[in-house]
């Protein structure tokens, strides 16, 4: 439940992709806060979906947002660092690092001391990433910094500001319902997850056995029938009460920031893996975790005074009764939610709860329901064995997490996917009665349910197996590390050799490299690539990318590494790919001013960067053309495409119309 799972299925048109997309607009402001010393301000307004990411990154991450104040003369004198506004924190999968980011909004400020009194205007720029969760963009944007009282000789402004001044009341109006189309899909997610959990509590021996006996007595000790479906209804939406205040105390308590940035931090990690442990044990039949006896007593005697309040402190007993079993669940998904941030441990409890308390309802309105339930017995335990085994799993996810972010490798993908194995195999035999545990009754044979359930766990555990070999295991690829942190990255056993299936046979074409972990050939320069592509009679594919572009790693990772697809990027067609992110400097003679922006043209990414969005009017990546021999396109350019048979598709039509060529 870590990650959710989802896919967004899209292949556009030239028309509808190839557009230059904006989705931070900056506005400049000077505020003079001492005799000649001023705060130079830069407010960033972010398109909703959308995040900027913070100056102070990790190594080897995404691209931070970095300043540059032009000072030639020295008229200036810089105080101190370049302060922002408070940002947000989660750990990156892809990046497998803790990354500081900014959604909606942020505040630059950079204090200086101005030593020349006749300096009129500063000029600055800024360099920044920023993403959604389709595409990213590397750009530059240019200020012009105007002292107060003074006058700029030609009065020019920087333009970009000026367009963002001119659209900055409407952003303010619009401002309060920024993020609510995309918070709401994860507020959804949270809820059916939240859901689910609340009717896998709903079958622990705990809860389920409450049912009947609570329904019994709605009905027999109300007046009539409608009364009893009454207080039955009042149970439901007290138990609904007493778990949405619980969300809502622990994001009162803690705040949303402070969850997103305590669930994404080592030490937090680390005590919920110990914690999960606990009550994975716990479930197994060592120990019962329960709240103090005198808390139920207390309960159970304000139960007996009746009416609305006794039916409150019905259901809160039920809550503090079934802690042994719901607690675990409960623990799992606040921490969940807590990721999200925000009102998500509030929607948690409700999804959560509702799962509890409709039960309760239904069958107090159709009370004859209660004959078909099954009857209390082992099969409780069952569940409750099997719900142990799978907290025991899932702990080490956040061990794992841990390790990441440590880059400790202790606990690299060979070694959680064993631990996986010997979990859910360890479960199978339970199931087949190979294993009995403390709190088994005697077991003459198993039912169609569980055989059936056994089968399904020891089909996981043979599909996992291959993943001690390099397989991607794509049905737990939120859970287990990456495939590059591993003890070997091409696979537990296997020695890559100049002569392997996934080696380049041959010589390698001058600027062609390999990239691991499938040696797919490919090249860092247009002019060399196209000339290579001409020499073979192939299409090529230009692959706009970026060193710390997120969704690039994950078409990387997840869609080019299918069958299909590596087939084609290794045989069909020769692939360029341009990194709009490098900051390798360009020769003097070669540095020019886009015809198409106006700005400066100083390193390989701005050239790579220029080039996408003067021929193909885009600048976002990932950012997919395939083109013959006269650079013409074969077929529309496509972005991010997550379904890997569109992808597939797309690849297959272009080559197919370079064949008809």
């Amino acid at each position: 439940m870590n990650k959710f799972l989802f896919f967004i299925i899209s292949l556009f048109s030239i028309s509808a992709f190839s557009q230059i997309v904006e989705p931070v607009k900056f506005t400049s402001e000077v505020k003079k806060t001492g005799e000649n010393t001023y705060d130079l301000i830069v407010n960033a307004t972010i398109e909703d979906g959308w995040y900027l990411y913070a100056q102070d990154l990790p190594e080897g991450g995404p691209i931070p947002t970095s300043f540059t104040f032009e000072n030639k003369k020295g008229d200036f004198e810089l105080i101190g660092e370049t302060r922002e506004s408070e940002s947000q924190k989660k750990f990156d999968k892809i990046f497998e690092m803790d990354l500081s980011y900014f959604a909606y909004n942020a505040t630059f400020t950079q204090s200086i001391k101005v030593t020349n009194s006749d300096l009129a205007s500063i000029n600055a720029s800024i360099d920044y990433q920023s993403c959604d969760d389709e595409k990213c963009i590397f750009e530059t944007a240019e200020f012009q910094f105007v002292i107060p009282g003074k006058t700029v000789a030609n009065n020019e402004t920087d333009s970009n500001a000026t367009d963002v001044e001119k659209k900055q009341n409407e952003t303010d109006l619009n401002s309060d319902n920024r993020g609510q189309n995309s918070g709401n899909q994860g507020l959804l997610s949270i809820f059916f997850f939240a859901f689910l959990a609340g009717f896998a509590a709903l079958l622990t021996p705990c809860v389920f056995p409450m049912i009947p006996l609570t329904v019994s007595f709605f009905t027999k000790q109300s007046k009539n029938r409608a009364s009893g479906i009454k207080n039955a209804i009042l149970y439901g939406v007290f138990i609904i009460v007493i778990y949405v205040v619980l969300g809502s105390i622990i994001t009162a308590i803690f705040g949303a920031d402070a969850l997103n940035a305590l669930s994404t931090s080592v030490w937090f990690n680390v005590i919920f893996f110990l914690l999960l442990v606990i009550f994975a044990i716990s479930f197994l039949g060592a120990f019962e975790i329960t709240l103090p006896q005198s808390w139920a007593n207390k309960v159970d005697s304000q139960a007996d005074r009746g009416g609305i309040i006794g039916i409150f402190f019905m259901a809160l007993a039920l809550a503090i009764v079934s802690f042994s079993c719901t607690g675990p669940i409960v623990g799992g998904l606040l921490v969940e939610a807590a990721s999200k941030g925000g009102i998500a441990p509030i929607i948690g409890m409700l999804g959560f709860s509702l799962a509890i308390a409709l039960p309760f309802t239904l069958f107090a309105i159709f009370p004859g329901w209660l004959n078909s339930l099954p009857k209390s017995g082992g099969w409780l335990n069952t569940v409750k064995v099997v719900l142990g085994f799978l907290e025991l799993a899932f702990a080490f996810k956040f061990l794992s997490q841990a390790d990441l972010v440590l880059q400790g490798h202790l606990l690299e993908r060979e070694v959680f996917i064993a631990i996986w194995i010997a979990c859910f195999g360890a479960l199978a035999l339970y199931l087949f009665g190979k294993i009995k545990l403390p709190h088994d009754g005697h077991l003459e044979h198993i039912s169609v349910g569980r055989l059936l359930l056994a089968l399904l766990t020891l089909s996981f555990v043979v599909y996992m197996i291959p993943g001690l070999w390099g397989a991607p295991l794509k049905l737990i690829s939120a859970f287990p590390p990456p495939l590059d942190y591993a003890e070997s990255p091409y696979g537990v056993g296997f020695m890559k050799t100049g002569t392997s299936a996934t080696s380049f046979d041959g010589e390698l074409p001058e600027g062609a490299k390999l990239i691991p972990p499938h040696d797919l050939l490919s090249f860092r320069n247009y002019d060399q690539g196209l000339a290579y592509a001409k020499q073979v009679n192939k299409p090529v594919l230009i692959d706009f990318t970026g060193l710390a572009c997120v969704n690039c790693r994950k078409m990387e990772q997840k869609v080019w590494p299918e069958e299909n697809i590596l087939s084609i990027l290794k045989n069909d067609v020769v692939l360029i790919s341009l990194y709009v992110d490098e900051k390798k400097e360009l020769a003097e003679k070669d540095k020019y001013t886009s015809s198409e922006t106006g700005k400066k043209i100083k390193t390989v990414g701005n050239k790579w960067s220029d080039f996408q969005i003067t021929r193909y009017k885009a600048n976002a990546q990932p950012f997919y053309v395939l083109m013959d021999l006269d650079e013409n396109n074969l077929i529309d350019p496509v972005g991010y495409t997550p379904d890997a048979l569109e992808y597939q598709a797309w690849l297959r039509k272009g080559i197919d119309n370079f064949s008809k060529e």
